[in-house]
């Protein structure tokens, strides 16, 4: 039997595509051996590497308040805390660890203190996916083992080389594709501009690494905002949506 792999990017609330897209999977009866993931990936694909279904993670994801104002501060390293978070996780995974998972974890986090990109699979677990999605000036940094730790997409947004060793086919998912349609350049503000910036600056690594996926699937998000939480059912649903035109490709994978 193949061993497949699904590697998850980062994108904020555009995660919510790898929920659609992981519903698809269980419903073709695709079995992942392993999940690579980053930021908002990473904490999809924790979720269901421990076990818990699409469609429960999507309704704990959507009622979660990460972006409370009773946590907001100038004072911090980040304008909110990852607690709330945290504490969702450890809840969800009371065993704090790689090894106790369902499914073979990667993670991949941002070591800001020495600039590199770094993969973590075993030993704790959730204070890596929190330092994954860590994005920052958003949210706090994560300290691990001396060195203060980001969002793992600043350096590496498709993490597929894990999966490389361990897997015969690999699945991957991109929710960061840009619109380059000029219509939608006249719809500027602070938060867009930033956001378009950052993806543009990573684009050509990402795509370079999605042509090392045999399966790479890229819905259309640009116009949801990544920290927007209100189109999560729709976001949800164009993830699925978009897994269903490869159905060819990955039913083969069932096989």
């Amino acid at each position: 039997m193949k061993k497949i792999g699904l590697v998850l990017s980062g994108g904020g609330v555009r995660g919510f595509a790898h929920l659609g897209l992981l519903k698809y999977l269980d419903e073709l009866g695709i079995k992942i051996h392993a999940i690579s993931g980053v930021s908002a990936g990473a904490i999809a694909g924790v979720l269901y590497a421990a076990g818990y279904k699409p469609d429960t993670i999507f309704e704990i994801m959507k009622k979660s308040k990460y972006f409370s104002y009773t946590g907001f501060s100038l004072r911090r390293e980040g304008l909110f805390p990852m607690e709330p978070m945290k504490k969702t996780l450890h809840k969800l995974i009371p065993d704090d660890s790689f090894e106790k998972l369902k499914i073979k974890f990667f993670v991949t986090a941002t070591d800001f203190t020495n600039d590199t990109a770094v993969t973590f699979a075993k030993g704790k677990l959730i204070e890596t996916v929190i330092a994954s999605a860590s994005v920052p000036v958003i949210f706090e940094p994560v300290r691990i083992n001396g060195s203060v730790y980001f969002d793992g997409g600043l350096l590496n947004n498709l993490p597929v080389e894990p999966l490389k060793k361990t897997c015969d086919t690999i699945i991957g998912c991109h929710v960061n594709k840009i619109d380059t349609n000029p219509v939608k350049t006249s719809k500027l503000n602070k938060s867009s501009i930033l956001e378009k910036c950052f993806h543009m600056a990573i684009e050509e690594t990402v795509y370079k690494k999605g042509k090392e996926c045999d399966v790479f699937i890229e819905p259309l998000l640009s116009d949801y905002n990544m920290f927007d939480t209100a189109p999560a059912d729709k976001i949800f649903k164009i993830g699925y949506e978009e897994a269903a035109k490869f159905k060819k490709q990955l039913s083969e994978l069932a096989d």
